[in-house]
């Protein structure tokens, strides 16, 4: 079997075996009555997600909440397990520090914590999910297996979630500006709005009346890949946007800190589409942008960015891996050589490369070595980059072996690896002091 169907099968058996269940289609343009305003690849978008006309004006603050069930819930003596999750909308301030209203889930444990201290609180930031609204992270937590008209979403990220509850860890969920929410396009890869809604999403837990957390509860940030790239971009503008939120600990598992890298790796890969992605988010963060994809992207390139714009991971997957960008392009370049060609968009580029400040707090930047798709130099050297800054440091190299798919190479270090990262982010939210590799991590591997 080619790699891509295998790896999707995978991650299809594994949402399945977590109570996965399918989320019928809509007939196009009718939705029930009350329960969603739109459907998205035949998923219907509930009207949860759809942020009113105005939107509070501190960061973090609570928009609206309801319960949300969980695919995976067990009767408990003392309640549902493992724990009782409620969806959140809450409100953020995006890259031009305009207002944006971001969804998510908090989840409250059955579990009690025993590491001394208040609970503490996780804000989980997931991996690539797609920029369809049917795509996020929350509606995973209810629907692990999304299986609609054109759609395949797999909420992947839940095993983690739920490891953490069996510890006592409170956790919350982002799903990033623009996903789930109806009113805007996801804005992938984007540093600052990522890091916004994942520093947010703690402010938000904290406003819950349900949830046991206090101000005085510590934090972590637990994210690999894009999610990596957005705690690794939380834990740096900590300090200025959100001095209320210390934090105690920072995962950034395989984080994309150098765009420039990433795009060429990706291009021609198995996740081309995400390429599709950064794009439709870039564009509609940075108009300067658009005379410059006007003038590059051809009718084939248009298509596929519109069609990738309602596309979750699996979709993309199957529609778009393997494609190569020079058949977007109406000078048959990659999106590679035309951001070497254009000044304005190596600058933007550049503006998005994580690193150059120093982080808060200790973190653990791991990334596995045979990883081409988010390559393991530029995610090894954003270690390098902290370590130059003073930062509090742990580098770890994954060495699993080589699987001959630049995915499967890509997702096998977050299994690997999860157990260890999450013994590490409940060591610091229990206190105890991290210690620092940086004196044996030389400038190059």
């Amino acid at each position: 079997m080619p790699p891509r169907p295998r790896m999707l099968a995978a991650a299809v058996a594994a949402a399945l075996a977590l109570g996965a269940q399918a989320v019928p289609a809509a007939a196009a343009g009718t939705p029930a009555a009350g329960s969603a305003t739109e459907t998205s690849r035949g998923v219907e978008i509930p009207a949860f997600y759809t942020p009113p006309a105005e939107l509070p004006g501190a960061d973090g603050t609570l928009v609206r909440s309801e319960p949300l069930p969980l695919a995976l819930s067990l009767p408990g003596l003392d309640g549902p397990l493992p724990g009782r999750a409620t969806r959140l909308m809450y409100k953020s301030t995006d890259a031009n520090g305009e207002p944006v209203a971001v969804t998510g889930a908090y989840l409250e444990p059955a579990a009690k914590w025993r590491g001394g201290g208040p609970r503490p609180l996780v804000a989980v930031a997931p991996g690539t999910m797609g920029q369809g609204d049917q795509c996020a992270a929350s509606m995973g937590l209810e629907h692990p297996l999304q299986l609609g008209s054109g759609t395949v979403s797999v909420g992947y990220e839940n095993l983690a979630v739920y490891r953490l509850l069996l510890r006592g860890v409170a956790v919350v969920v982002t799903d990033y500006a623009g996903l789930g929410t109806t009113d805007r396009l996801h804005t992938y890869v984007n540093r600052v709005d990522e890091a916004h809604a994942v520093l947010d999403a703690v402010r938000a837990a904290r406003g819950l009346d349900a949830a046991s957390v206090t101000p005085e509860s510590p934090v972590g940030l637990y994210g690999y890949s894009q999610g990596g790239g957005a705690t690794a971009a939380a834990a740096e503008l900590q300090p200025s946007y959100a001095p209320d939120v210390p934090l105690a600990g920072t995962y950034a598992g395989a984080p994309p800190a150098d765009l420039t890298e990433v795009t060429e790796a990706i291009d021609g890969s198995e996740l081309a589409g995400a390429l599709g992605w950064s794009l439709n988010g870039f564009l509609q963060t940075e108009p300067e942008l658009r005379p410059v994809a006007d003038r590059y992207i051809n009718q084939a390139g248009r298509e596929a960015l519109e069609d990738l714009s309602t596309m979750c991971i699996g979709d993309a997957l199957f529609g778009y891996g393997g494609d190569e960008s020079t058949g977007w392009t109406t000078t048959g370049q990659s999106i590679s050589d035309i951001v070497r060609a254009e000044p304005v968009l190596r600058d933007f580029l550049a503006e998005q490369r994580i690193g150059a400040l120093r982080p808060a707090g200790p973190v653990r930047v791991a990334t596995g070595v045979a990883d081409s798709l988010v390559p393991h130099g530029q995610a090894r050297q954003l270690a390098v980059d902290w370590c130059a800054e003073d930062a509090e440091v742990s580098y770890v190299p994954v060495r699993v072996p080589n699987l001959g798919s630049g995915l499967l190479n890509h997702v096998t270090p977050l299994l690997a690896d999860q157990g260890n990262a999450l013994d590490w982010l409940t060591d610091r939210l229990s206190g105890k002091p991290a210690d620092s590799n940086c004196g044996d991590l030389p400038d190059r591997p």
